[in-house]
């Protein structure tokens, strides 16, 4: 079966649908110019179909690349025949692949590779015949040779074994069925390791190895446990915490499965094969399927681990953004003060400073207050926002109580989750050289106010904190997630060309690093772009890449007003001929909801543009550039509570989802450590998925469980 048939009906889409995709891609076309601009070619596909299809095309490419090295290594040996090369032709799978290739594998020395070379294998195949008539000892006579190793006829039984255990073992009928049984009767099993158990136990020691203490002695069948558990002990065991395993709840079975495969009787030569398939079973088979099982939890425990992560991080750089407004950011802390920066509409730094309210004397604390208060003034301050770390609810009391502070500029508390990251890398010493890294850290944090999205890409994805085992998962498998994630959301907002930052640029469809930082100094030198032809003189950004990014950017007020609008530049001309049709101009028609409606959308389609995109124009010409993240709403934490022993049970708060896991959500209440409202408790009804019920920066209330300080655990619940 062709590739595009098989995607086909995996996913359920026509065949069309996927070569129309294929086709794009391999001519380089980015997910999000497909799924935007050329939706007549796709049927209407979104990222999700596109992005299905783009990495099962990748998967399949892999598959037959390794399918060819197969039949070269085994062209190269004289080993193809037709009938092995129609079963590698068949192969549907990377495991069916190497199962049919097992038994020709070049392998280092084995105990039975030793038997053959010793001349055993003419035995072992005797014995396979299992004639009841034939007698293994006698059999087994021919082959003695003190010569060859083989000094009586037990070694020669021995060795003769060995060869039919791995021939056993490598049989892909054989193979297929017991690894069924691993899959649908395995158990995973964790126990402590000693050493672990010891530590966990021992008073005055390191605790370390308690935090793995539920999984000391736990089971439960593979088929049905959760991601989060199977990644949690698969650390433990990474750490030496944990001993794991993957077996059938009823191993006797399973072999006794293998054993009916080969033993047709039970006559001497079929208590041989008996015997050389309980040793394949339990020294080559067995082993070497657990650790294919393993293998498959780890994958499939990562992908659901990946998906979380890349739904969180969608939510929050879809976060609404406060917009372009001159902001007070304050990166909080007690010993070293609190680090205070100015910026400008644009984020540009204006003024910094260092105060101290928490130090401890009424002369620090007034002195802080009146700095704040005079900045705050000096620079027109619309909104003040406080890093939610260690002094940040502190802090907000603090700016909140200030007799001078103007009332009508908010105080919003921002996650600075990442924020430290940022200010120590390369980007922001290239930003701001001549800064300390803590103001480096509240500029992020007042950025991360005004627009999420345009700061949030200048850091590494795991290092902002709404992942679950993130530097467990497969790392190329997760930036990858993350990547798509980043330039998806990039491109469904939009970008200004002329104020965005080379970071941001990136992930713009069709562009790259060097074509970013191209056009920033394009901008730097010549002003900003006047329109979106004006790329076409970036150095190196040619036609191709002209046509896969344009649409993305954005030049406001723009001469002509498509350039600040998400119609591509292809599509001005239909646009241009509807303002005709209806005897005004393009700004006319943009403003004029009545004519707009009044057109008969059909006498504009072509070849390449029908009725989905030109429904997508209309409704772009509605409200050119428009940001799909919705409006900002300032959110304040209960007065009153700022520590864990503000709380009690059977408070409600409010709170802020920080993070969206497989067992449940965690939420900022204020305390400097999130509570854990379990999935259990999300809702009223059962719970399949978290994600049905909350999202990442989600306003919830919340009713106060249980607190344990020492463990410093808040249980939550929004029943």
């Amino acid at each position: 079966m062709d590739h595009a048939t098989l995607i086909a009906q995996e996913l359920g889409i026509k065949k069309q649908q996927v070569e129309a995709v294929r086709e794009l891609l391999e001519a380089e076309a980015t997910v999000p110019f497909i799924a935007r601009y050329r939706k007549e070619a796709t049927g209407g596909l979104d990222e999700v179909s596109i992005t299905a299809i783009r990495d099962r095309l990748l998967a399949l490419a892999e598959l037959d690349k390794r399918r060819e090295a197969i039949r070269a290594s085994l062209n190269e040996r004289e080993l193809l025949t037709p009938e092995l090369g129609q079963a590698l032709d068949k192969a549907a799978s990377l495991t069916e692949l190497e199962d049919i290739y097992l038994p020709y594998r070049p392998k280092r020395r084995t105990r039975a590779s030793v038997a053959r070379e010793r001349g055993l294998e003419p035995l072992a195949l005797r014995l396979l015949e299992q004639s009841a008539s034939l007698n293994p000892q006698a059999e087994a006579m021919a082959s003695v040779d003190a010569e060859k190793d083989v000094p009586d006829v037990e070694a020669a039984l021995a060795g003769a074994r060995d060869i039919l255990a791995e021939r056993i073992a490598e049989d892909p009928t054989a193979r297929e069925r017991i690894r069924a049984i691993f899959v649908r009767d395995g158990s995973a099993r964790s126990k402590a390791a000693p050493a672990a158990k010891a530590t966990a136990q021992k008073e005055g020691g390191k605790h370390d190895a308690a935090k793995y203490s539920d999984y000391f002695d736990w089971e439960e069948p593979v088929s049905k446990a959760p991601s989060h558990r199977l990644l949690a002990m698969f650390r433990g065991a990474e750490e030496g915490a944990l001993r794991l395993s993957f077996r059938p709840r009823d191993e006797e079975s399973a072999s006794k499965r293998l054993e009916a495969l080969f033993v047709r009787n039970d006559s001497p030569c079929g208590r041989e094969v008996r015997r050389a398939a309980e040793d394949s079973y339990s020294r080559l088979l067995g082993p070497a399927l657990e650790n294919e099982l393993r293998a498959s939890l780890k994958e499939r425990a990562d992908k659901e681990a990946i998906r979380v992560f890349a739904e969180n991080l969608r939510q929050l750089l879809l976060a609404p953004p406060l917009g372009a407004k001159s902001i007070l950011a304050v990166d909080p802390g007690f010993r070293t003060g609190c680090k205070v920066v100015c910026l400008n509409a644009e984020g540009r730094l204006l003024e910094y400073v260092t105060i101290n309210p928490h130090a401890g004397s009424e002369q620090a604390r007034r002195e802080a207050g009146e700095t704040l208060t005079r900045l705050a003034r000096k620079h027109a301050v619309e909104v003040a926002a406080i890093g939610n770390g260690t002094a940040g609810r502190e802090t907000e009391t603090f700016i909140r109580s200030l007799p001078d502070w103007p009332g009508q500029v908010p105080v919003v508390l921002v996650s600075e989750s990442g924020a430290s990251v940022y200010s120590a890398s390369e980007l922001a010493r290239e930003e701001f050289p001549d800064l300390d890294l803590t103001y480096r850290g509240a500029i992020s944090i007042g950025r991360r106010l005004a627009d999420p999205l345009a700061e949030l890409v200048k850091i590494d994805p795991k290092a902002i904190g709404v992942g679950q085992y993130q530097h467990d998962v497969n790392q190329t498998e997760l930036k990858r997630c993350l990547d798509d994630v980043v330039m998806s959301c990039v491109n469904a907002v939009g970008v200004d060309v002329n104020t965005a930052s080379a970071q941001l640029l990136t992930y713009v469809s069709g562009l790259n690093a060097t074509l970013a930082k191209n056009i920033v100094a394009w901008r730097h030198e010549h002003g900003p772009f006047a329109s979106r032809k004006e790329l076409l003189k970036v150095p190196r950004l040619g036609p191709k890449t002209f046509e896969q990014c344009s649409g993305f950017l954005r030049i406001r007020n723009a001469k002509n007003p498509l350039d600040g609008s998400a119609v591509h530049p292809e599509s001005y001309s239909v646009v241009e001929a509807m303002a005709a049709d209806a005897g005004v101009t393009v700004p006319q028609l943009m403003k004029d909801a009545a004519l707009r409606a009044s057109l008969d959308l059909k006498r504009y389609i072509t070849p390449n543009l029908g009725l989905p995109s030109l429904t997508d124009i209309i409704r772009e010409l509605e409200k050119p550039g428009r940001d799909p993240r919705g409006g900002f709403k300032v959110f304040a934490f209960a007065e009153g509570i700022h520590t864990l022993q503000d709380l009690k049970p059977g408070m409600k708060v409010p709170g802020i989802v920080t993070n969206v896991t497989a067992f449940g959500a965690f939420v900022d209440i204020g305390v400097h450590q999130d509570g854990l409202v379990h999935i259990s408790r999300l809702a009223d009804r059962f719970v399949r998925d978290p994600n049905e019920v909350v999202k990442v920066h989600q306003e919830v209330f919340v009713t106060v469980l249980e607190v344990d300080a020492a463990r410093k655990r808040i249980s939550l619940s929004m029943k």
